[in-house]
């Protein structure tokens, strides 16, 4: 697993309980990357005057606009997380794929901040190296699903359990980004009915697989 590094703000207001300044810091840059804001171009001065607080306050909860973006990330990645993790292969496909359709809800809620770290990450090893350990979570939890899957022979015995936690994953959360980057919001029951389709089919219900000889 990459190693993520922590992120220490100067002051705290306790678990869970963000200071107001912190908040409407948080909630000033969401709006500004909704906007239409480029996260690279906005500086910690226009954040602070959206937010209504010093640019002092800025420094007092984050270190720097990185440690901004890894903050925004991770709000993102707790919601979703908490909606991916309560699914249970046997409530089926039917419930996966409405499990989806509510994380392509929350990532269209934060498309902003979904564009600002794959803006960041794109030039910034700090936070590519947290994003990815953010996606170890998804990665560590469907492989903890599919080896009680495959002790109990539901998931066949030759699945590559590393490999394919690995691709459906990295791989579904790529596809994510693309549709509500790329396409409208009418259109994500059918993607996430087609994406539970591909994950159940492909890897928790795969049939066997004859060999064949090509010619």
């Amino acid at each position: 697993m990459i190693s993520v590094p922590s992120i220490t703000r100067r002051r705290s207001a306790g678990p869970g309980r963000p200071a107001s300044g912190e908040r409407d810091i948080l909630a000033a840059t969401r709006r500004l990357l909704s906007g239409g804001a480029n996260f690279t171009e906005l500086g910690v001065q226009q954040i602070a005057t959206e937010a209504g607080v010093a640019r002092s306050t800025f420094y007092a909860h984050f270190r720097d606009k990185v440690d901004l973006v890894m903050r925004l990330a991770s709000d993102l990645v707790a919601t979703s997380f908490s909606v991916a993790s309560a699914w249970e292969p046997d409530e089926g496909v039917d419930r996966m794929a409405g499990a989806f359709q509510e994380v392509l809800g929350i990532y269209r809620e934060h498309a902003g901040v979904v564009r600002a770290i794959n803006e960041v990450a794109g030039y910034d090893a700090t936070v590519r190296d947290f994003w990815n350990g953010r996606l170890g979570q998804f990665v560590d939890r469907t492989l903890a699903v599919l080896r009680v899957e495959q002790e109990a022979g539901r998931v066949a015995a030759s699945v590559d359990l590393v490999s394919v936690a690995r691709i459906i994953v990295i791989g579904g959360e790529r596809a994510i980004v693309d549709q509500i980057t790329a396409r409208e919001p009418a259109t994500d029951a059918a993607f996430a009915r087609e994406l539970a389709q591909t994950w159940w089919l492909g890897v928790y219900r795969r049939g066997p697989v004859e060999s064949r000889t090509v010619r």
